[in-house]
């Protein structure tokens, strides 16, 4: 199977504040052509040997794979967490006039 070109991040952050703020260098830096922001999402998790739990925000990022090692620099140069959490998943199918805008965009 082909690399995908497309793909989507998902990145959680300790505040709304915070992702705006790694929302809008992404964009500004044309490494993400979308960004939604879902404001609130309960994560529950393992954290040094412990169950632990937050509120958190969630960035859902648009971008082309090859810009992947770009986000996630700038993602750890402005998080507040010691491991941020950056996931990406290909874009396997999807409105052509949508992904070609993704790729006009970054």
């Amino acid at each position: 199977m082909a690399e995908p070109s497309y793909i989507v991040v998902l990145v959680t952050t300790g505040s709304p504040e915070e992702a705006q703020k790694i929302s809008s260098a992404l964009l500004e830096q044309k490494k993400a052509a979308c960004v939604n922001i879902v404001p609130q999402v309960s994560s529950r998790f393992w954290w040094q040997g412990e169950l632990d739990s937050a509120e958190e925000s969630l960035l859902i990022i648009k971008t082309r794979a090859s810009l992947l090692d770009d986000i996630i620099g700038i993602v750890k140069k402005m998080h507040s967490y010691e491991v941020a959490e950056v996931i990406a998943l290909p874009i396997v199918g999807g409105n052509p006039d949508y992904l070609n805008w993704i790729g006009e965009e970054t």
